[in-house]
């Protein structure tokens, strides 16, 4: 495993990440939207971004797929 520095986003694309997680959650089912649920769908998201993934539909895509299994 390597070691780097956490990436960093600037405010304005946090708050975009921010509405793609919105988006994503209102995809999945009621009973899923835990906050458990919720915050393994925002670790998604932002692990893909730092990853460099930009297109947001992919970045809901994913959420969602993580978000159909209701976090414990």
């Amino acid at each position: 495993m390597v070691n780097r520095p956490p990436e960093q986003f600037d405010p304005d694309y946090v708050a975009t990440l921010r509405k793609i997680l919105d988006i994503a959650v209102e995809q999945i089912a009621q009973e899923n939207r835990t906050p458990a649920t919720k915050a393994k769908m925002a670790q998604t998201i932002v692990r893909r971004a730092a990853d460099g993934v930009t297109d947001a539909s992919d970045l809901v895509s994913s959420a969602v797929r993580v978000g159909e299994t209701r976090a414990a």
